[in-house]
């Protein structure tokens, strides 16, 4: 039924629909909180109103911006070398087995290690001046989704089609540069849009846990420490606006992409 609805839907009447429908329920779900906390009289330290939240923003909102650029500089620096050392260590996977079998239990453990547990170790590493330790775990937390996404990615190349590229005696660097990387971007630009949201959330819960204050996570840790539980989801906000907006370029950049490529490397 909900198929056959929304074929039924034009192109600017779905895509307006997916607008107003998140907005919409957003609206219901903020209602419901005010009305908890004003009527029903749910405690400040359990669920602080959204109005209460909102003059919170507004009067920190000098210091959630310098602190959302803070994480979101540390987000951004992991999300970027992860990607990068991702997408290498996939291509060096893919073109010898001896390499893929040996990263499998090294990406498989990486994938397990608790940022709770890493990040005061790095922190105390690296001192508590740098923003070091942040970025190693984001850089980490980026890897592992960007590196299986790509190397499904280069899995997928067609043997007829690098039997064709070898019988026109083409080299390794040729091969990986126009077939094997064209046919694994859909793959690789998945795996950067999973890892987006990953980064940020590494960043702050990193923030948690020792180093230099100013991040959002630490602001968040010390305004709940010291009872401003309403700043304290104001800077909730911010954290939640930030990973938003990480996903949403990443995204546009995915689709952007995919637009321009040619209709046979887009995946099904």
């Amino acid at each position: 039924m909900a198929t056959a609805t929304a074929t039924r839907m034009g192109p600017k009447t779905e895509t307006t629909f997916r607008i107003v429908a998140p907005v919409a329920v957003g609206v219901i779900v903020l209602g419901v909180w005010q009305f908890l906390v004003t009527v029903v009289g749910v405690s400040d330290y359990l669920l602080p109103s959204p109005a209460s939240i909102i003059e919170e923003f507004i009067q920190f909102w000098e210091s959630i911006l310098s602190a959302s650029i803070l994480t979101g500089a540390n987000a951004l620096i992991g999300l970027v070398v992860g990607s990068l050392v991702g997408i290498a260590l996939a291509a060096i996977a893919a073109r010898w087995r001896a390499v893929d079998q040996m990263s499998a239990p090294v990406v498989a453990s990486l994938a397990v290690i608790p940022i709770v547990a890493l990040a005061p170790v790095l922190n105390s590493m690296y001192g508590a001046d740098s923003q070091f330790g942040r970025q190693a775990i984001a850089a980490l937390a980026s890897f592992v989704p960007v590196f299986i996404n790509t190397l499904r990615g280069f899995r997928q190349t067609a043997p007829v089609h690098r039997d064709l590229m070898k019988a026109y005696a083409a080299s390794s660097g040729q091969v990986l540069r126009t077939l094997t990387l064209p046919t694994a971007r859909p793959f690789m630009l998945t795996g950067i849009r999973i890892a987006s949201s990953l980064a940020v959330i590494s960043a702050l819960v990193a923030e948690y846990f020792g180093g230099p204050r100013g991040g959002l996570g630490g602001l968040i840790s010390t305004s709940a420490a010291s009872s401003a539980y309403a700043r304290a989801w104001a800077y909730v906000v911010a954290s939640i606006a930030l990973g938003l907006l990480f996903y949403l370029v990443t995204l546009g950049l995915e689709r952007m992409l995919q637009r321009h490529a040619p209709q046979a490397q887009r995946r099904p």
